[in-house]
C-alpha cells in the first residue's frame, strides 16, 4: 500500500499520512497482506477511539482522534435536590452535563465534591461509561439485618461486650485489611478471568472478603424502628446490624486502570473534565470495565454478606430481614424512551418500590426507604447525610471531647473511629430527607448504638 491508498482511506492530514506509513510498514514487517492492511486501516479510520491504546495502530488513531474538544450544542438537562450544596460540587454538575455523551442528570441533597462528578451526582450517558462517575470504591453499597435478639442488649454493659466481640471477631478494617484464613462464598467461583487484572486480583479480592476497609466504612448495631409492617415484620422495634462498605483494594485498582485507559482515550478534554473520560461501550476497554465492574458489585455484596452471617453466627442469632444497595455503580436503565447508562456515585437506586438505606452519621439516624421513582431524578436519591467539611479541616479544628459527650447524650458507645467522621463534618441528616420526600418514603429509622470504624491514622480510601 502506498500513500494514494491511504488517501483513498481517509487519511489526508501530514501527520496521520507519517503515521499510517509506519502502519503499513510494521504490518508488512508482520506478513500481512494488502486486503488485511486495508481492513485494518478502514477499521482505524472508521472508529479511531478504539485503536488509541493499540500496539500497532494507536499512533495513527490519535493522529485521526487529534480534535478540539466539542460540548453538546446545549448542555443536558438536570435538576437540584435540596438547597445545602456547595458551589463546586454544582459546578462539576454543569461541566458534566456538558459531554457530549450526557443525557440527563441529577444532584441528590447530600452532595459534594468528588473526582468529576460530585459525590451524590447522577448522570446518564448514551452508549458510554464513565469509571470516575462510578466512583473509586466501586459498588461501595449498604446492608441492613433485623436480628431476633432483644434490643435491651443495648442497654447495659454485657451486651455491649457481647455485640462488640461479635464486631471485632468478624471483621477487619482499616487499608490492606484481611483474613488469614479466607471467608467462603460463591462469589469466588464466579469467573474472575473476565478481565486481566480481574484475574490478577481474584487472591487479593478473596483475602479481604469479609474485611470493612476505611474511610466512612463502619459496622454497628442499633435500634431498628418500624413504624408499620413491613419487610415480612410487625411494628415495633428490633435489634439491627448494619454496614456501609465496597469492594475494597480490587475496586480501587480496577478505577484506577480503567480511568487511566478513558484518559488517553480522551486528551483532548479541559482540564476540569479530564476525570470525566469515558470509555464507549462497544469498546474492548468498554466491555472489560463493564464486566468488571459488575463482578466488584457481585463482590461487594458477598463482603457484606460475609460480615453479617459471620457476626449473626458468632451471636447464634436469626436473621429477621435484610435490606441492601449499591450506591456507587452503573446501570442500564430505560430513560426518555432509550437505553442510557445510569451512573450513581454516591445516590442511590429510588424506583417505584425500590428499598433502600440512607445512613446519616454514627451520632444519628439511618433511614430504610422505598423508592417513589421520579423520572426527574433518574430513580435516584441521596447516599447519606453528605460531608459539610473536608477530612483536613476535621482534622485540624475538631477535638475528640466535644465528639464524645453528644456520643453519649446520643447513647452511643465507640469502639474506634478517625476524628474525620465524627458526627460534626456530616449535614443535618433529617434536612436531607425533607429535601427527597418526593424521591422516597421512609419505612423505617436505624439508630446508632454501637459503632466501629477504622481507627485513627488510617488513610481513607472513600
Amino acid at each position: 500500500m502506498n500513500s494514494k491508498d491511504l488517501v483513498k482511506l481517509g487519511i489526508v492530514t501530514d501527520a496521520a499520512m507519517a503515521a499510517g506509513m509506519a502502519v503499513v510498514a510494521e504490518l508488512a514487517a508482520q506478513g500481512k497482506r494488502a486486503k488485511d492492511m486495508r481492513l485494518i486501516l478502514e477499521n482505524c479510520v472508521r472508529t479511531p477511539d478504539r485503536f488509541l491504546l493499540d500496539g500497532v495502530v494507536g499512533k495513527l488513531a490519535r493522529a485521526l482522534s487529534e480534535a478540539t474538544f466539542v460540548p453538546r450544542d446545549k448542555p443536558a438537562p438536570w435538576r437540584q435536590w435540596g438547597e445545602e450544596i456547595e458551589d463546586s460540587a454544582k459546578e462539576q454538575m454543569r461541566h458534566a452535563v456538558k459531554l457530549p455523551i450526557s443525557v440527563a442528570g441529577a444532584l441528590m441533597p447530600d452532595a459534594h465534591v468528588g473526582y468529576g462528578l460530585p459525590i451524590g451526582g447522577v448522570l446518564a450517558t448514551e452508549n458510554a461509561v464513565i469509571p470516575y462517575a462510578v466512583g473509586v470504591d466501586i459498588a461501595c453499597r449498604m446492608r441492613l439485618t433485623v436480628m431476633d435478639l432483644p434490643v435491651s442488649l443495648l442497654d447495659h454493659d454485657r451486651g455491649l461486650r457481647q455485640l462488640t466481640k461479635a464486631i471485632e471477631t468478624e471483621t477487619r478494617f482499616g487499608v490492606g485489611a484481611e483474613f488469614k484464613d479466607k471467608r467462603t462464598h460463591s462469589v469466588m467461583d464466579e469467573d474472575w478471568s473476565v478481565t486481566p487484572l480481574t484475574h490478577e486480583l481474584k487472591n487479593k479480592a478473596w483475602k479481604q472478603l469479609g474485611t470493612s476497609g476505611s474511610g466512612n466504612h463502619f459496622v454497628e448495631f442499633g435500634v431498628f424502628t418500624l413504624e408499620a409492617p413491613e419487610l415480612g415484620l410487625q411494628a415495633g422495634k428490633y435489634l439491627a446490624l448494619l454496614s456501609h462498605s465496597g469492594s475494597r483494594g480490587a475496586g480501587a485498582r480496577i478505577c484506577d486502570c480503567y480511568s487511566k485507559r478513558a484518559k488517553a482515550l480522551h486528551p483532548d478534554l479541559p482540564k476540569e473534565l479530564q476525570n470525566l473520560s469515558w470509555l464507549p461501550m462497544d469498546s474492548a476497554d468498554g466491555q472489560e470495565y463493564w464486566a468488571a465492574m459488575n463482578l466488584m458489585g457481585n463482590y461487594a455484596s458477598a463482603n457484606h454478606a460475609c460480615i453479617h452471617q459471620a457476626i449473626t453466627n458468632h451471636l447464634a442469632a436469626e436473621s429477621l430481614a435484610v435490606v441492601e444497595n449499591h450506591h456507587n455503580f452503573a446501570w442500564k436503565e430505560i430513560h426518555q424512551g432509550r437505553e442510557v447508562i445510569v451512573h450513581r456515585k454516591g445516590a442511590t437506586p429510588a424506583g417505584v418500590g425500590v428499598l433502600g438505606v440512607i445512613p446519616g452519621s454514627m451520632a444519628s439516624p439511618a433511614y430504610v426507604v422505598r423508592g417513589l421513582g421520579n423520572a426527574e431524578s433518574l430513580d435516584s436519591c441521596s447516599h447519606g447525610a453528605g460531608r459539610v467539611m473536608s477530612r483536613k479541616k476535621a482534622n485540624d479544628t475538631l477535638n475528640w471531647k466535644e465528639a464524645m459527650n453528644l456520643l453519649a447524650k446520643q447513647h452511643v458507645t465507640l469502639i474506634s473511629a478517625s476524628l474525620d467522621e465524627v458526627p460534626f463534618v456530616y449535614k443535618n441528616i433529617e434536612n436531607v430527607m425533607k429535601a427527597q420526600e418526593d424521591l422516597v418514603v421512609t419505612i423505617g429509622k436505624f439508630d446508632p448504638r454501637l459503632v466501629k470504624m477504622a481507627p485513627s491514622g488510617e488513610r481513607p480510601e472513600d
